[in-house]
């Protein structure tokens, strides 16, 4: 296990948990002239410390996780597109596999 020390000195990359909140974060980015260290919890929320609270912090050291990327990256369903064009003549095909409807008083039905 980590020194007491090791985790007060936060690295850009490391993860940590915070014992009490049980969440799990990366240290994105420190800036040592402006005094403030940056988070990424795995959800993708960002936070900010400054030094004094940072070293004030419950932690453990934390593996990352599987895939700690999963806060860079949106979730499927939130995606409008996709990277892909539609095949040519998708369009055509899907509205010709419509099926009409049928209503009272029409030349259909």
């Amino acid at each position: 296990m980590a020194s007491k020390n090791a985790l007060k000195t936060p690295l850009i990359g490391s993860w940590h948990k915070e014992l009490y909140g049980d969440q799990s974060f990366e240290v994105i980015a420190i800036d040592e002239s402006g005094g403030n260290i940056e988070i990424q919890y795995l959800d993708g929320n960002l936070a900010e410390f400054d030094f004094d609270s940072w070293s004030q912090l419950e932690l453990s050291p934390a593996a990352p996780p599987e895939d700690a990327s999963a806060g860079y990256e949106m979730m499927r369903e939130d995606q409008w597109g996709t990277d892909t064009p539609p095949p040519i003549g998708s369009m055509n095909s899907f509205i010709d596999n419509m099926e009409s409807e049928s209503f009272l008083g029409t030349d259909e039905y």
